[in-house]
């Protein structure tokens, strides 16, 4: 059996994005530090898990990218939940205003040209359609190294009122939005949580790790 693990970068007052679904805070506020343990994490894990949003965002960034984070979210094998299906991540364009921003802050950055290999893994995810609370059920069954939950906001949402999240990291950022879409509204009643460790970094950053109480 094998864990769900939900990372997700949020400002100090609790929200996933701003009002319009801006994230260029997230990059203005990293260290090299935060990207060298998020490799850690990637590289650990069995599979990528996400919404259909977020998959047409990094189907479109990461085959391209020269960012430290490249290799290890091209190599881990992905899952992607929509009740529609989708269509090549690597062709489509379905992206929303989080590849806008990640493409603004890699401005001057060398592009990369993605091998076959790499756009295959992007083209051909493992598509889950059903009830998403059984289907997280069951890859919890499977045997392997733990899943790795991102957004985008939404499917963080559903995701969290499932009650199926072994494990929170939770990215800080020293900003505080005021206004945007927040990660917890979608609960039904009070998510006690437990906090396991808590990891300031150089660009004050804030990992935090917690288990269901």
């Amino acid at each position: 059996m094998r864990k769900v693990v939900f990372k997700m970068s949020v400002s100090i007052d609790g929200f996933v994005s701003g009002p319009n679904g801006e994230v260029d805070w997230i990059f203005r506020s990293n260290g090299r530090d935060v990207l060298e343990s998020l490799v850690n994490l990637i590289r650990q894990a069995g599979a990528h898990a996400m919404g259909s949003h977020t998959y047409y965002d990094m189907a479109a960034f990461w085959p391209y990218s020269a960012s430290p984070l490249a290799e290890a979210m091209n190599k881990v094998p992905k899952i992607v939940f929509s009740r529609q299906g989708i269509k090549d991540g690597t062709k489509v364009d379905a992206t929303t205003r989080a590849l806008a921003d990640a493409r603004r802050d890699s401005i001057g950055q060398q592009s990369v040209t993605p091998t076959e290999a790499v756009l295959e893994s992007w083209a051909h995810p493992t598509v889950l359609s059903g009830d998403l609370a059984e289907e997280v059920a069951r890859l919890k069954e499977q045997t392997g190294n733990f899943i790795l939950a991102h957004g985008g906001a939404r499917f963080a949402q559903s995701l969290i009122a499932t009650g199926l999240i072994d494990e929170y990291r939770l990215v800080v950022h020293p900003v505080a939005l005021g206004r945007g879409l927040p990660l917890f509204s979608g609960l039904q009643k009070p998510l006690d949580l437990r906090l396991v460790s808590s990891t300031a970094y150089s660009c004050g950053v804030v990992g935090q790790v917690y288990h269901p109480a």
